[in-house]
């Protein structure tokens, strides 16, 4: 990975850690299933009348959607609206990192490097000391929800590999197409009527103006650039290669909660916060080449390998 695109992938990193505590924000308003159906459908109307549909099979677009879109952002709002904190959520989602480098290596046949091993395990264990060390702040329910969520974040990632779109960012639009019903119908259903009209109502309210803010920065800024970006480096590396960097988001989201509601993390949490960073951007570097040895004929250039054509049954993201 080129040092512009490690830079890329922190930027992501800090973009989706302050989408935590601008998600407890709109959440303070909205219900969790109307938040998601809100998120979506701005970003859904504008993409299906000006934005062309990436040229993948529409099996591979909906894996992409429902992994990132219904999966993950259902079971991790449900999370935060039962209680969870949102440094802690920002926490435990980036179990993703981890069941992404497993469903890489099951489905896309993906083999990890010596050093992508130690830093992953070096960093799933820091984070496992902030969550132990933290684990008397949430009850059993909301961990359990956000766990959820990181499993369907690792499908997408997964599935956005295989899609192989060429233009990640009409991918990130157009798998945001997916969620707006399925949410809608979840939020009629489990919020009902009532709940829905009331915060609809009075959206444009003084008092839900830090809601819409935080909308607004979940879809302009968390959606359109960190997943377009994550997207495209999701596009042109190995899974294992950019998950790991997701670990990074527990770091800006726990400072960042601690900004905006007092959450203080404790200096446990501050050194295994700087382990993580330490830790996936060590096992991101590529491996020195350290020429051939003395005495030893020079190394022939080998032939470029072509990619293998991507199986039409496998699933599909861009963002």
């Amino acid at each position: 990975m080129t040092a512009r695109d490690r830079l890329l992938a922190v930027v992501v990193a800090v973009v989706w850690g302050l989408n935590f505590p601008a998600t407890a924000l709109a959440l303070e308003h909205f219900p969790p299933f109307l938040l998601a159906a809100l998120r979506f459908t701005i970003l859904a109307v504008p993409t299906l009348l000006f934005v062309p549909r990436p040229r993948i099979p529409f099996g591979r677009l909906l894996l992409v959607g429902t992994g990132l879109g219904v999966l993950q952002f259902s079971f991790l709002y449900l999370s935060m609206a039962s209680g969870m904190p949102s440094g802690l959520a920002s926490l435990v989602l980036q179990a993703s990192a981890p069941l992404t480098v497993v469903l890489a290596g099951v489905f896309l046949r993906e083999r990890l490097t010596g050093r992508q091993v130690v830093g992953v395990t070096v960093a799933v264990a820091a984070l496992g000391l902030i969550a132990l060390h933290r684990s008397q702040t949430a009850a059993l329910l909301p961990v359990v929800l956000a766990l959820c969520g990181a499993l369907g974040w690792a499908i997408g990632n997964v599935a956005t590999r295989r899609a192989g779109a060429a233009n990640p960012l009409h991918l990130t639009l157009w798998w945001s197409v997916v969620p707006p019903v399925p949410m809608a119908v979840l939020s009629l259903v489990v919020e009902g009527p009532e709940r829905i009209g009331a915060a609809l109502g009075t959206a444009f309210t003084a008092r839900a103006l830090p809601a819409d803010l935080g909308l607004l920065y979940i879809v302009v800024v968390a959606t359109l650039l960190g997943y377009g970006i994550w997207s495209r480096l999701l596009a042109t590396y190995p899974s294992s290669t950019v998950a790991p960097f997701s670990m990074l988001v527990p770091v800006v989201g726990v400072l960042a909660s601690w900004a905006a509601f007092g959450e203080v993390p404790d200096l446990v949490e501050v050194l295994a916060g700087a382990v993580v960073v330490a830790a996936v951007l060590w096992s991101s570097r590529p491996a020195r080449d350290r020429g051939p040895r003395r005495g030893s004929a020079p190394r022939p250039t080998p032939e470029p390998v072509p990619e293998p054509a991507l199986s039409p049954g496998a699933g599909d993201a861009r963002r």
